[in-house]
């Protein structure tokens, strides 16, 4: 299992609008994100910025991401969800949310 963390800002006129949609996140989208091997799947919010935490229990991560950008239904998600998000300048080529280094874990 790997351990994902990831940020990225909340335009601070989109807060509620995000909190909303996470609120009552689509069935379909929580489906996907099962179907790619991905639990305890978390996003918090503080002062303008979101932390997401997740693990990855398959063994093709590159694969599973590439299926869930490919669904037609997540797509639908994602264009909700962008526009109220501000990507870092600094992540990396082909990111959205900004990737982080585990630097400690216990468990």
């Amino acid at each position: 299992m790997d351990r994902y963390g990831s940020v990225i800002r909340l335009r601070s006129d989109k807060v509620e609008e995000y909190i909303a949609l996470h609120r009552n996140v689509w069935d379909g989208v929580q489906d996907v994100i099962r179907q790619c091997n991905i639990k305890n799947y978390s996003i918090f919010y503080k002062g303008g910025w979101l932390f997401s935490y997740f693990e990855y229990h398959g063994t093709d991560f590159k694969r599973d991401m590439a299926k869930m950008a490919s669904d037609r239904l997540t797509q639908e998600w994602w264009a909700l969800c962008e526009p109220c998000q501000e990507p870092l300048a600094g992540r990396s080529p082909g990111e959205w949310w900004a990737s982080m280094s585990e630097i400690y874990h216990q468990d």
